[in-house]
Order: C-alpha cells, then sequence, then structure tokens
C-alpha cells in the first residue's frame, strides 16, 4: 500500500519557509535555497551566542580603561589593585560604575591605588 507524505511535507516547508522570511531572493521563495539558509542561520546564531559574550567583555574593559585612565592608573594595574584589596567586583558592575556613577568608581580606584603604593 502506498503513503502519501503531503501533509507532512508541506507541514516541513511551510515551517523552513516560515523561518526564511524577510530573506532577499530566491532565499525566500525556494524551498531549496531557502533550508539551506536557514541551516547557515543556525550556524551563525550558535556562533554568535559565544561571540556575544566576547564583545560585551571587550566593550566593558573598553569603558574600565577609559574611567581608569581617567583617574590616572590603566588597566591592569587598577585590576590588579583590586585583586591585591580583595575587591571582589566583576567588569559589568566595574563598567557600569565607570560610566554612570563616577564618584563611586573613583572610591574604588583610590582602593586600588592606597594597595599598590
Amino acid at each position: 500500500m502506498r503513503v502519501k507524505g503531503g501533509t507532512v511535507t508541506r507541514a516541513r516547508r511551510k515551517r523552513v519557509m516560515k523561518l526564511a522570511k524577510g530573506y532577499r531572493g530566491a532565499k525566500s521563495r525556494l524551498f531549496k535555497t531557502a533550508k539551506d539558509q536557514v541551516m547557515k542561520s543556525y550556524v551563525y546564531a550558535f556562533r554568535d551566542r559565544k561571540v556575544n559574550k566576547r564583545k560585551f567583555r571587550e566593550l566593558w574593559i573598553a569603558r574600565i580603561n577609559a574611567g581608569a585612565r581617567i583617574n590616572g592608573i590603566s588597566y591592569s594595574k587598577l585590576m590588579h589593585g583590586l585583586k591585591l584589596a580583595n575587591i571582589d567586583i566583576n567588569r559589568k558592575m566595574l563598567a557600569d560604575l565607570a560610566v554612570n556613577d563616577p564618584k563611586a568608581f573613583t572610591a574604588i580606584v583610590d582602593e586600588a591605588k592606597k594597595v599598590l603604593n
């Protein structure tokens, strides 16, 4: 007996075409190219979830460095001073302080400088 897979096939293709909505040209219109692009998009998404974390860390370090140099110390010396002073604060919070609360950041920098001298 022959089994027709029309509904299953149509559902699968419909799902892929829905995911490919908004792609340019044939990638949003033809199933074969849409499927390839959707698979490639999943690869990009997987990779970029990791890249995103790297980029944020870069941004935080740049902000901390800028704030540290305003206070007359380099980033690496600041981080070393914080470690010696047993101040456990992550880079995300430090960057936030450097941007939004310069007085508090200056106080932390002064503690690090005190320990270094």
